[in-house]
């Protein structure tokens, strides 16, 4: 029995012993990313440019393209930010813009880009950013019309949340202001826990691709060998096969890596890069927001951009003798380096732990959230959704957390978890409510338990009062 389980247990273990060497190699990376991105969304002020975003112009796209730099990196944020933009009055242009600047134009990304696969992808990330950046520019309103570009709004306007009274602090004001670092704190820890699934993914999807898929595999999806029309294919391939991989923000990096250490030109896997805001999830969110047409040619432009934005780095990069000459990556070995690498994970560990009893250290008078079912710090001057329950202001990151939190707060769903689990009025167990017992209580609530037992404790015990929810990240009402 033991013989027959060996060779899976190798292949597993293979797989799994890649993407930890991986995230080995990069945590301290990933810290120190996160970090500056919290500050810098902490301290530079955004009202004055959201303001400033209504007309499409140079100008106002370069605005556009500094708002998503300050901003999350997380993909889902990003195209629900966008759309609040959009809600709010900044043009459907500059909307987009914000979105590829916000998810591609990062530190965080920057800065794991360089460790995995060098400075020359760092190089080609920014320089395709501004490629992409130029081209929304001058097609957007090719694609979408005048008049589509108004019923759009008036579709998003239907629910979206009130406009909030901006902050007028500036950044001298808020430099000297000790609770701002602890802003930068929330800022950190909640975009960490906002993409904590998407670096998991990543990091394991590449750890398995890596060691696993042959590159014979490779060879067949993506030419290799045929000059210019190798780039080509690749770049414009690259980003239909970040539809399907599920992986966005920062976690795709890793899988990038892997499709360089297999062969992929570098343009095409600057095109994958790119691909972060057209997974399959982002592209049913886009349906739900613009439309089933509106969100299919959102797609076509957006594969364009990505793809020509790929092909034009890797042209210009190669005439400069810039492309590395080997598809080598030192973190595509399986091992675990010692000496700086050990010393700054440890420092990166202490200062992770720093912020998080920073976040412990009370609400922070300013205006941000906390989002109830993410954790995400939410910038309540423009946030994705809002929810009032019971006189509380909610804010979400993101439509599908304002969903998640509706679910959750319908009658039947009040002992539901955040997982989407249900949990046992009695012993506090997390249970599968399609298959745990139930009982209708005296309230009228449907109840599921762990086993018979606790449920014949609920129905012979006195009734149970009313649950109520853990307050997450609220703000009172504004009166």
């Amino acid at each position: 029995m033991l013989a027959a389980l060996n060779p899976m247990l190798h292949w597993l273990g293979t797989g799994f012993k890649e993407a930890l060497a991986m995230v080995w190699m990069t945590w301290w990376p990933l810290v120190l990313g996160f970090t500056l991105s919290g500050m810098v969304q902490s301290f530079l002020p955004r009202d004055g440019l959201r303001s400033r975003l209504g007309a499409t112009s140079l100008a106002t796209v370069a605005e556009s393209s500094l708002l998503g730099v300050i901003s999350s990196s997380c993909s889902y944020a990003a195209s629900a930010m966008a759309r609040a933009l959009f809600a709010r009055g900044a043009s459907w242009t500059n909307s987009i813009v914000f979105m590829i600047a916000s998810t591609n134009l990062v530190i965080e990304l920057g800065v794991v880009l360089y460790l995995l696969l060098g400075w020359q992808f760092v190089a080609g990330q920014l320089f395709g950013g501004v490629v992409m950046i130029a081209g929304l520019a001058l097609l957007t309103h090719l694609v979408f019309s005048e008049r589509s570009q108004v019923a759009l709004r008036e579709r998003v306007l239907v629910d979206s949340p009130p406009p909030v009274r901006p902050s007028s602090e500036g950044w001298r004001e808020r430099f000297r202001s000790r609770e701002n670092y602890r802003l930068a704190a929330r800022y950190t820890m909640g975009d960490l826990t906002m993409l904590r699934k998407e670096l998991l993914a990543g990091f394991l999807i590449a750890g398995f691709v890596s060691t696993h898929v042959p590159a014979t595999w490779w060879s067949n999806v993506f030419l290799s060998g045929h000059g210019g029309w190798t780039v080509v294919e690749n770049a414009a391939l690259a980003p239909l096969l970040a539809v399907i991989s599920f992986v966005c923000s920062v976690g795709n990096i890793p899988l990038a890596a892997a499709l360089w250490a297999n062969g992929v030109a570098f343009g095409g896997v600057i095109s994958f890069i790119f691909a972060d805001l057209v997974t399959l999830p982002l592209l049913l969110i886009y349906r739900r927001f613009y439309g089933t047409k509106p969100a299919l040619r959102l797609f076509a432009l957006l594969w364009l951009v990505m793809s020509a934005g790929g092909l034009v780095v890797d042209r210009l990069f190669n005439l400069a003798h810039m492309i590395p000459a080997s598809h080598h990556t030192s973190v595509m070995s399986g091992r675990f380096e010692m000496g700086w690498t050990l010393a700054l994970n440890i420092a990166a560990a202490i200062v992770l732990i720093t912020l998080w009893l920073l976040t412990r250290g009370g609400e922070p008078r300013t205006l941000s959230a906390t989002d109830p079912i993410c954790g995400m710090t939410v910038d309540i001057a423009a946030p994705a959704a809002m929810r009032q329950r019971d006189g509380v202001d909610y804010y979400f990151c993101s439509s599908r957390c304002a969903e998640r939190f509706d679910r959750q707060s319908a009658p039947g769903g009040m002992y539901e978890d955040a997982e989407g689990d249900q949990v046992d009025p009695v012993c506090s167990m997390r249970v599968d409510a399609h298959s745990a017992p139930n009982a209708v209580g005296p309230d009228g609530i449907t109840y599921y338990f762990c086993s018979e037992g606790c449920r014949a404790t609920f129905l012979a015990g006195p009734s149970i009062p009313a649950p109520t929810k853990i307050e997450l990240g609220r703000k009172p009402s504004h009166e």
